[in-house]
């Protein structure tokens, strides 16, 4: 499988997904491909800021994307007004 098209699937898994998720999650939603190539893809796409990739007080990698940072921020400073 093409490079370009692996990070297209894994960016598509995570957008339909549409929250944050454990490292793990992310590689059972894409099952047509390997720990690595998820996480390659992830990589890609943290780099490029298309994903946040965060660790947990479990000390668990979770994948975010864009929209669920910023829509937490959003409501986290709307509390404290």
């Amino acid at each position: 499988m093409v490079v370009s098209a692996i990070i297209d699937r894994v960016r598509g898994a995570l957008e339909n997904l549409g929250s944050d998720c454990p490292l793990e999650e992310v590689v059972g939603l894409c099952p047509d491909l390997t720990w690595n190539q998820v996480f390659l893809a992830i990589d890609y796409l943290s780099r490029t800021g298309q994903v946040r990739v965060l660790l947990d007080a479990d000390r668990t990698y979770r994948v975010q994307t864009p929209h669920v940072a910023v829509s937490g921020v959003g409501h986290a400073a709307a509390g404290h007004r």
